[in-house]
């Protein structure tokens, strides 16, 4: 027990008489037998410890960091995998639509009643959002980018490389793939409207038709079946036709004319517009040969009439280049150009059947007045094609006009001995009859 205390003082003389370093010892308790001389066994600094906390924590920060941008990377080369097909099948979508395949409105379609085609809007609004969502998904992928960068956290630079590359391809894709659709959605737009007017012209007429027909059309068989007698030429009988014209750049006039008047049958049709008396006039007077004005400019028709049988004519004519066309009895006779070219037919006119106005709707000339019977006056804003022409004359077929329509109702005769009468059957009206 006296060598256990003596080791104590002996080991408290040692520490009081070292100077203070900062360090701690711990003592224990020796056999007698062992070794004075016991080892020392420092603790550990304090300050040590806590850095060594810390570097723990910020490795498992770093460790966590790098699995996050390992799962961010991987969902950013999946959706660009995703973008490139949906970019591929957009890209296949526009070919196919192009060429017509896959898409009925792609397709030349007949403009008839039973094949109106489908609106394009639909696809051309979806494939729009579709490009939507994926500029959307590229926005989030940069900004997914931003983020990793402001974390600290460095992508391998190939794989930065290549990620910038895709989306900078990508960004260009869309741009020229939505500029390639909004220019072929506004073509496809012009083109619907065009054909929805069309469409709803040739309703009116039908429209128009079938309520004559529905009214029984007077004392004919059928409204278009009367005829507009105008026996003497005189300043005052004459027939009107109760509408008018529209601005048009093309027109087809067709009717069946009956006369045997010398000389010249005088003015079976004008059309006379503010400013303009003669935007639209067929006339024949003295020994000149039928005439074909349009804004007072003049071309000679190679039309015969004046031998008191029906015949059936036709005059084409449309803006571009003055080009016009004349038919009789089913038959071109004549072609030409340069006639009032450019000039659009003005709306808002009178139209006078048996008279040529000098001012518009009236101050006539008895010396041009029509001598002999109108039926079938019709007007269309196109040219009629040939086949057309033909199945009116040969009685094959009745086409009404879209823009002016022959009905008892749109016909007002004035003068007494102007008057409405039944029409011949058509067969009975061919010239060999």
């Amino acid at each position: 027990m006296f060598s256990l205390l003596c080791g104590f003082l002996y080991l408290g003389a040692l520490i009081s008489a070292q100077p203070d370093d900062g360090k701690r010892y711990i003592c224990r308790a020796v056999p007698i037998s062992g070794d004075a001389g016991c080892p020392v066994t420092l603790l550990p600094d304090l300050s040590v410890g806590g850095q060594e906390e810390e570097l723990r924590n910020t490795v498992m920060q770093l460790r966590e960091t790098i699995l996050q941008q390992k799962e961010t990377i991987s969902k950013q080369l999946g959706t660009i995998n995703e973008l490139t097909t949906k970019l591929s099948l957009c890209a296949a979508a526009t070919t196919d639509r192009k060429y017509g395949k896959g898409a009925s409105w792609g397709k030349d379609k007949q403009n008839t009643m039973g094949d109106v085609p489908t609106d394009p809007n639909d696809s051309i609004d979806s494939l729009g959002k579709t490009m939507q969502g994926l500029k959307e998904r590229l926005e989030n992928l940069e900004q997914q980018q931003m983020r990793a960068n402001l974390s600290g956290a460095s992508f391998p630079s190939e794989l930065r490389d290549l990620l910038q590359r895709r989306l900078g391809e990508l960004e260009k894709q869309l741009l020229k793939k939505v500029s390639s659709l909004e220019q072929e959605k506004s073509q496809l737009s012009n083109a619907t409207a065009a054909y929805r007017l069309k469409t709803e012209s040739t309703l009116n007429a039908l429209v128009e038709r079938i309520s004559e027909l529905e009214k029984g059309g007077g004392d004919f068989k059928s409204p278009e079946q009367f005829k507009l007698s105008l026996p003497q030429r005189t300043n005052y009988l004459y027939g009107r036709i109760t509408k008018t014209l529209p601005e048009m750049y093309a027109f087809t006039l067709c009717m069946w004319i009956k006369s045997s008047a010398s000389p010249g049958v005088g003015t079976p049709f004008s059309y006379g517009v503010p400013g303009q008396a003669n935007e639209i006039v067929l006339i024949e007077w003295g020994n000149n040969p039928i005439e074909l004005l349009i804004n007072d400019k003049v071309a000679q028709l190679p039309l015969e009439v004046r031998d008191g049988k029906w015949h059936h004519i036709c005059i084409s004519w449309t803006t571009r280049d003055g080009q016009w066309e004349a038919y009789q009895d089913g038959e071109k006779l004549g072609t030409g150009d340069n006639l009032a070219a450019w000039h659009p037919i003005k709306a808002g006119g009178v139209i006078i059947l048996g008279q040529e106005q000098d001012v518009v709707g009236g101050r006539f000339d008895a010396g041009q007045a029509f001598v002999g019977e109108l039926s079938q006056v019709n007007i269309w804003d196109r040219v009629l094609k040939p086949v057309e022409i033909q199945s009116m004359a040969n009685c094959s077929s009745y086409l009404a006009g879209n823009v002016i329509s022959w009905l008892s109702s749109n016909v007002e005769v004035f003068g007494r001995g102007a008057s409405k009468r039944p029409l011949e059957i058509c067969q009975e009206r061919l010239p060999n009859f």
